[in-house]
């Protein structure tokens, strides 16, 4: 009897370390919220401080901000980092309708989120196209303190940019543009939803000049001396009443993982 009773012992023993290693495994992974429309939005949360949201660019995931130096100075620093998978990408839902994507859906998803973890204040750091993101979400959400755009000049305020155009009809099978040849060679080399990227493109917004000449919060815009893309940041930076422009070693694949990237966003968050 008594060693059946030890067998049980060891039995729930090892059950509980199975479920907490579950649990772990869950809390590791990270967590979904149901967006307005019903998207399933991934996303993860590590650190307790002030919280800082990271937006990732065209065809990326949350989890390529891990690969730089900012992630982790952040959550050094003591802040609390969230991390999102946008609709269209990585472990969130791809919608295949316009209206998955149009009337700033994927400003709405950060937004819900922000309200789902009971944000009543937060900063928002954005990339690439995700500085576009970042973009209508500081237009539209007041709770944000302070936002970041890096790898951004001012063509995205322009409905008609024509890269995006030509990106949109490229993804959907147009072979007339060669401007961006790079970029669906790339996508069409990895496992991507190209049609879920292909609405992105069609609905990327814009955020209009006089939209940003009403911004009052402090806003940073950090370039790679070498990036090229998305227009002129200096133009940019002067459509922003009180920004700050700053340039940081490489180009647009590589400024937001360096040092100097991250350095000039811990400073300009205190």
């Amino acid at each position: 009897m008594k060693k059946l009773s030890a067998s049980l012992c060891l039995f729930v023993f090892m059950l509980m370390i199975g479920n907490c290693v579950r649990a772990q495994q869950v809390a590791a992974a990270g967590n979904y919220y149901n967006s307005f429309d019903g998207a399933k939005i991934y996303y993860e949360v590590k650190g307790d401080g002030f919280p800082v949201i990271l937006v990732h660019g065209f065809s990326g995931t949350g989890e390529g901000w891990k690969k730089g130096q900012l992630y982790n100075d952040l959550l050094t620093a003591g802040y609390k980092v969230i991390i999102l998978d946008q609709r269209g990408n990585g472990r969130s839902d791809k919608p295949h309708t316009d209206a998955g994507y149009a009337n700033d859906a994927e400003a709405k998803d950060i937004m819900g989120l922000a309200t789902s973890l009971a944000l009543k204040q937060y900063d928002i750091v954005g990339y690439s196209r995700g500085s576009i993101i970042t973009s209508r979400v500081f237009v539209l959400d007041k709770r944000v303190q302070k936002a970041v755009m890096g790898g951004m000049g001012d063509a995205y305020t322009n409905p008609e940019w024509p890269r995006r155009i030509h990106a949109y009809k490229a993804l959907m099978g147009d072979t007339s543009f060669h401007d961006v040849d790079g970029m669906i060679k790339y996508i069409r080399s990895n496992p991507f939803d190209e049609l879920a990227l292909a609405y992105q493109q069609k609905w990327q917004p814009s955020t209009s000049k006089q939209e940003l000449a009403k911004v009052k919060i402090p806003v940073l815009l950090i370039d790679g001396t070498e990036d090229h893309d998305n227009g002129d940041e200096v133009a940019l930076n002067k459509l922003i009443p009180g920004s700050k422009l700053v340039h940081v070693p490489g180009d647009h694949n590589s400024a937001s993982r360096t040092a100097e990237f991250s350095k000039a966003v811990l400073d300009f968050l205190k």
